[in-house]
Parts: structure tokens; C-alpha cells; sequence
């Protein structure tokens, strides 16, 4: 294998220039602030994590998690996602911490990946843990604070698909009793939004026509509440009868937010991590065939931590959002720039500096080979000067140093 070039990088990874930061920034204290005002503090754990603990608890398949080793020769991981971890901090840190436990945070997460995937295997994601709560009321919070957050990231158009991992479990083991293998297959279908591979599966399982049926009709389980009742009668099976009604429940929950305009359900959705038990969504945006954020419920995570506790969540696929907003991200940034010469330089960086200390971003420069008095009146439109857009120009120095556009 040959040497990397000096300007090469490893793939999946990126370098962001200073206009994807500042959209990047942006997008992160929009979402943050949102989250503060939802109850929820902002925490922030490692980057890398023990193999055997969060490594073994994340759900990420092996051949997707950066493994390393330390000078001791314990196996590390770079943190695959950020439940885990906070999983960890809540069993141990914040175990004397009563229940609800609200948090939230903004990091970046590791997954292997193939080279001819053409995906990230590093990105940034925002979101928040709600744990010990196991009511419909906390998955519904979840997911209304999830349509506050794309919004105050700046996205307007997009849909959240909510499911329920119970109703798929239930209605598969009443439908394929002792089948897992089958069972699985079909998920796998579901999971990857292969309807025509789901449908082929099943012609492939010969089943009873009424079967057959009831398992295609999964597939025409989306909308609104009506879902809920079409659901039931789809099903006699308690596990998956109890999944909807709590579905039936957060839907309520979701209407008095005001936010169900948002939301369909989805009975097809089963989420992408084997640590779901329960409720589950996925956000999409117009226009993007991926996902902008997901979520769900995990009650049995904590307990591999050694405090068995209820929780739910989501996270924001920050990185997504960037490409998504493109130029639409970042707020116009006022610079004023300050131009000065030896004379003038005293006045012109205590200028820069009371500016500074107001608020203003302050760019200053030394115009050398200029002479003169100084001068401090500001440009009355804005201008571009070596490539900058700035809103004011002040000047200190000499004769040739006057207050306007510079060019």
C-alpha cells in the first residue's frame, strides 16, 4: 500500500472550512438553547469508552466500531453513538440523581464503514435522554421536542414516521410462531424500507392466504390516528394490541402539543438499533432520502449499567442538517474592519478592543506606507475587501487613511 499523500485524509472522514463551522455552530447553539428551554442540561462524555462496557452496550455491530488499544493493552472504542455512554454516566455519576433525568448534548460519533459506501465514519450529532420515565406522556415529549429542535435548527419541511417495535414483535410471533429466522428476514426488509423484497419474502414462506394478508397490510399502515384502530383489529396478539394503545396514547399526547401535523404513524418502523423496545421514529425532510433525526425507547440499556431504568430519546444527525440548510445555516456576520497606520495604531486597537467588548467582530489591519491624521468615520454601505464582506470601515492614521469602502 502506497503512503498517503501529505494533503490526503483517511475515508469517511472530513475537514469543515470555516463556513461549514459556522453553520455547524449555528445549527448547535439554535438546538441547545431549544433544548434548555425543554428542562434539559447539556453533558458531555469521552470520546473514547472501554470496549467491554459502552463498547459491548452500544448496539453497533463490531465490524462498525473503531477499536484501539491503550498502553496497558485494554481495548477502547471511539464512541459509536452517544446512548451508551450517557447509559453510563446515569448508573454511575448521577446515580444518587432522582428520576426523570433530563439531558442533552452536541458531539461527535464514530462507526466504521465500507470505503465504497460513500458514508461519514465520523459525525456530529445533537439530542437528549429522558430516563426514568416509561410513560406515553416522556415519548411523546421526545418527540415534540424533536420537531422544536428541527425547527430551531432551521428546518421546515419534514415528516416524523413513529412506530412501535412491540406491535412488529408481537405481530410476527403470533403470525410466524417459532419462524425467528423468518422473522428476522422480514424486519431486515422493513428496517431498509425494501417493501418489494418484504413482499417477495413472503410469497417465498408460502403461508395461508389470510396470513399472507395480514402481513402485506402492514404496509398500508401509515397515517394518522385512524392507524391506531385499523392496527388493532389487524391483530389479536396482547403485545402488539398494548403497543398501539400506547401509540393511540403518545398520539394524544402529541395532539395537545399542537405539533401532530408533523407526524404519521408508521407501523412498518422497527429503528435501527437492536436496544429498542418500544416506541420508535424516524424525522425526513423534504428532499433528503435520509434521515434528519431519530429516536426511541430503550428501557433495558440502564440495566447493563447496574440501574435498571426506563428511558427514551433522539438524535438530531447534525452533520445531515449542515448539507441540508447549505448557505441558509448561517446568519450574515457583520464585521467592521479597522485600518490603521503606526500613528494611528494605539487609537485603533483600543477602538478594536471597545468594540469588541460590545459584541462587535472586529477585524483591524495595518496600512503601511500611509501618513496622515486620524480619521474614524464609518463606511455607509457595506463592502468586500480581500475577498471579506464587512458592514463599517474605521480608519486611524494618516492623510490617506479615510473612513469608507475599502476596495
Amino acid at each position: 500500500m502506497s503512503k498517503p499523500k501529505g494533503f490526503e485524509k483517511p475515508i469517511g472522514v472530513k475537514d469543515y472550512l470555516p463556513g461549514a463551522v459556522a453553520k455547524l455552530r449555528h445549527i448547535e447553539r439554535q438546538v441547545l438553547a431549544c433544548m434548555q428551554g425543554w428542562g434539559y442540561e447539556q453533558i458531555i462524555t469521552p470520546t473514547m469508552e472501554y470496549y467491554d462496557t459502552v463498547g459491548m452496550a452500544s448496539s453497533t455491530s463490531d465490524a462498525k466500531l473503531f477499536k484501539l488499544l491503550n498502553n496497558r493493552g485494554t481495548t477502547l472504542v471511539l464512541r459509536s453513538d452517544m446512548t451508551a455512554p450517557i447509559a453510563r454516566v446515569v448508573a454511575s455519576l448521577l446515580k444518587q440523581e432522582d428520576f426523570p433525568q433530563r439531558l442533552s448534548y452536541h458531539s461527535n460519533v464514530f462507526r466504521a464503514i465500507e470505503e465504497e459506501a460513500g458514508r461519514e465514519a465520523e459525525f456530529f450529532q445533537t439530542g437528549v435522554e429522558l430516563v426514568g420515565d416509561s410513560s406515553a406522556e416522556a415519548d411523546a415529549e421526545v418527540v415534540a421536542l424533536a420537531i422544536a429542535s428541527l425547527n430551531a435548527a432551521g428546518v421546515e419541511r419534514f415528516k416524523i414516521a413513529i412506530g412501535h417495535v412491540g406491535f412488529l414483535n408481537g405481530l410476527l410471533g403470533e403470525t410466524l410462531p417459532g419462524n425467528t429466522e423468518a422473522q428476522e428476514q422480514l424486519k431486515s426488509c422493513l428496517l431498509g424500507r425494501d417493501h418489494v423484497g418484504y413482499r417477495q419474502r413472503l410469497r417465498e414462506l408460502s403461508l395461508e392466504v389470510p396470513v399472507q394478508r395480514e402481513l402485506e397490510g402492514i404496509l398500508r399502515l401509515r397515517g394518522g390516528a385512524e392507524i391506531c384502530d385499523q392496527a388493532l383489529q389487524l391483530s389479536a396478539d396482547e403485545t402488539a394490541r398494548t403497543s398501539i394503545r400506547h401509540l393511540c396514547e403518545i398520539w394524544d399526547v402529541l395532539k395537545a402539543y399542537g405539533v401532530s401535523e408533523y407526524v404519521l404513524i408508521d407501523l412498518t418502523m422497527i429503528g435501527d438499533f437492536s436496544y429498542y423496545t418500544g416506541m420508535t421514529f424516524e424525522a425526513y425532510a423534504a428532499d433528503l432520502g435520509f434521515p434528519v433525526a431519530s429516536g426511541g425507547r430503550y428501557d433495558n440499556l440502564l440495566a447493563q449499567f447496574g440501574r435498571p431504568a426506563p428511558a427514551t430519546g433522539f438524535a438530531l444527525k447534525t452533520t445531515r442538517i449542515v448539507e441540508l440548510l447549505g448557505d441558509e445555516a448561517e446568519a450574515e456576520v457583520e464585521r467592521t474592519l479597522i485600518v490603521y497606520d503606526a500613528a494611528g495604531r494605539t487609537a485603533a486597537l483600543a477602538k478594536a478592543q471597545e468594540l469588541r467588548s460590545q459584541g462587535v467582530n472586529v477585524v483591524t489591519e495595518r496600512a503601511d506606507g500611509r501618513s496622515g491624521t486620524p480619521a474614524a468615520a464609518g463606511a455607509a454601505e457595506p463592502f468586500t475587501h480581500k475577498g471579506v464582506r464587512y458592514a463599517a470601515l474605521l480608519s486611524y492614521g494618516g492623510n490617506g487613511l479615510k473612513g469608507g469602502s475599502a476596495t
